[in-house]
């Protein structure tokens, strides 16, 4: 199937998708910013998950956050973005089951934020919906 030929969405279901790509945007952008100064508080946090507590270390995972986060964002480049943004979940459900966090509060959350991400995604970008078609 084709770009041209991918299923049509309607514009409440696109802007459904906007909404919810909007969301993951929102979250991602208050978890990379608040990853770039050196406060106590992510150190902290940090190094109960078994990282080290070093604010350039929360810095770097703060940045390849945003950059991932704007490159979800941009239209052009929002399927690698995605793509990074689901890396980068991974990354955080593996902390959370390697230390023991609850299931369903903590170590899920990746994975809903995933399926909000992709959720957003497929109604606003007809290549994902061409690329993955539910219906015919």
């Amino acid at each position: 199937m084709s770009i041209s030929e991918a299923a049509p969405v309607s514009n409440g279901a696109l802007w459904t998708g906007r909404v919810l790509s909007a969301v993951v945007v929102l979250f991602m952008i208050f978890d990379g910013v608040i990853k770039l100064p050196p406060l106590d508080i992510v150190t902290q946090t940090m190094a109960e998950l078994g990282w080290p507590a070093d604010p350039n270390i929360a810095r770097l995972l703060g940045i390849i956050g945003l950059i991932s986060t704007t490159l979800y964002a941009l239209p052009r480049t929002s399927v690698l973005g995605a793509i990074l943004l689901t890396a980068y979940m991974g990354g955080a459900i593996s902390t959370h089951v390697r230390i023991g966090n609850p299931l369903f509060s903590h170590t899920l959350f990746g994975v809903y934020l995933g399926v909000i991400l992709w959720g957003g995604l497929y109604l606003r970008d007809a290549r994902v919906r061409a690329l993955i078609p539910f219906s015919r």
